[in-house]
């Protein structure tokens, strides 16, 4: 009996951590951390380039956007048959 009110208690503090702990990597700022790397570091260059990435898929869809709008629909010459 003891050990099943030790477990119960082992689960309920573990329940409670999870808990406290899973509050708080909702508010984990990882920009402000990887700013603070320096230049050097292995996750910085990642971050950098995952952004750099995602800026350069903006700029290429905001293109493709500008010119399908701007570009009337030709339709394809008819082949003739012969």
């Amino acid at each position: 009996m003891k050990r099943i009110a030790a477990l119960i208690a082992i689960v309920a503090v573990a329940v409670l951590l999870a808990k406290r702990l899973g509050l708080r990597a909702g508010q984990f700022d990882f920009a402000s951390r990887i700013a603070a790397m320096p230049d050097s570091a292995p996750p910085k260059w990642i971050f950098s380039n995952v952004t750099a990435i995602r800026a350069n898929t903006d700029r290429i869809l905001d293109l493709l956007e500008r010119q399908a709008t701007t570009e009337p629909e030709h339709p394809a010459p008819a082949v003739p048959e012969s």
